[in-house]
């Protein structure tokens, strides 16, 4: 057939990155850039916050690489030391709250930063330790009475404040749709109760999954109220490409874990379409595509190789902080005063499969 019966065909005249053969398949798994166009750009000198799921982690720890100001609202006490720092979690995001794996906990944070909701379950003990149910893992060994922990709690919700009130953008990573929820007020929790903290009571405790609906609720309502108080903030929402570790929905982990990172990334996409200053990047994309070729999970089919994280954030520096000079072969320097404490060098690329083995995952409770 003659070009002649394609010169009205509307797709003639689109970029090459709208071709699968051009922009996929001819490409090599580290050249492939699903970014596309995204309607902000960030400074170094901006304050940039993160939240989220584990791989959240990853997003923090090139920031300060780089030398950008990483936003740490929630600071160490002066007298202990780097190593228990970073063992109770200081520095790991943007304030002491632990991984936020779902769009319904993210919201209940900052309605209880903000005194707007004080759920019904306010501690849980174990063998004369006190956890916070709403971020059990930040304090390793539990607090030592529930004055101890209340104080901390009221401590801790104050540089939440903070930090929505002053970050420049805030990065959010989704990670889950399923959850643990209790019946009473609809708190829900990061890791289900009886998996490593609490006690399970189907009485109390109810397994809820999400719907597309349900999220984009939840986003809807944060952004509306993050903007409240903030109103010139930034919003970038990536999707985790680490799969469920397990289900409690009835169906293959498999299929549970499509229907999770298809809910979460069609929520993000609406978001995205209907919010000025928000902006969704691929993570997900670049990590599980077919283009990857599997190359960037580890043996488990789980865990994301150093290589891939790599590739996801030369992507983000290269379309959203483009002034700045990510070099993946230099050793991190130590941050600056007001980020998290200080880290111990940047290992090499040989032994950066290590580190990234040192994600912390509230999710692996599940399987004790």
């Amino acid at each position: 057939m003659s070009d002649d019966a394609y010169r009205t065909c509307p797709y003639r005249q689109l970029p090459q990155s709208s071709y699968w053969r051009q922009s996929v398949a001819e490409c090599s798994a580290g050249d492939i850039d699903p970014v596309g166009e995204m309607p902000f750009r960030l400074e170094p000198t901006d304050r940039i916050a993160t939240a989220g799921s584990c791989f959240a982690q990853h997003i923090a720890r090139y920031l300060q690489r780089a030398r950008c100001n990483y936003f740490v609202a929630e600071q160490p006490p002066g007298f202990i030391d780097r190593e228990v720092a970073e063992r109770f979690q200081y520095g790991t995001f943007s304030a002491r709250f632990g991984n936020i794996y779902t769009s319904r906990q993210l919201l209940q944070l900052f309605q209880r930063a903000y005194g707007r909701f004080s759920p019904v379950a306010e501690a849980w003990s174990a063998e004369g330790r006190w956890y916070d149910p709403f971020r059990p893992s930040v304090q390793p060994e539990g607090f030592r009475s529930l004055a101890e922990l209340e104080h901390d709690r009221r401590s801790h919700l104050a540089r939440v404040r903070r930090m929505f009130e002053e970050c420049d953008c805030l990065v959010f990573t989704l990670g889950l749709t399923e959850t643990w929820r209790d019946r009473r007020d609809g708190a829900v929790f990061p890791v289900c109760p009886g998996c490593g903290y609490g006690e399970f009571d189907p009485e109390i405790h109810e397994f809820v999954n999400l719907s597309v609906r349900d999220v984009e609720a939840d986003l809807g309502e944060f952004v509306a109220s993050l903007r409240e108080v903030n109103p010139a903030v930034k919003v970038i929402l990536t999707v985790s490409p680490v799969p469920l570790i397990a289900t409690h929905g009835g169906n293959h982990v498999l299929s549970a874990t499509t229907y999770s990172k298809s809910v979460l990334r069609v929520a993000a996409e609406t978001m995205s379409r209907e919010h000025e200053q928000l902006a969704y990047f691929p993570s997900y994309e670049i990590i599980t595509s077919s283009a990857s070729r599997g190359a960037y999970f580890a043996d488990d089919l789980r865990s994301v190789k150093e290589q891939g994280v790599q590739h996801v954030m030369r992507l983000f520096f290269h379309h959203l902080l483009p002034s700045v000079s990510l070099d993946l072969d230099a050793p991190s320097p130590s941050p600056a005063p007001q980020t998290a404490p200080a880290r111990p060098p940047e290992p090499s690329r040989s032994t950066l499969s290590a580190e990234v083995a040192d994600i912390i995952c509230d999710e692996d409770r599940v399987l004790g």
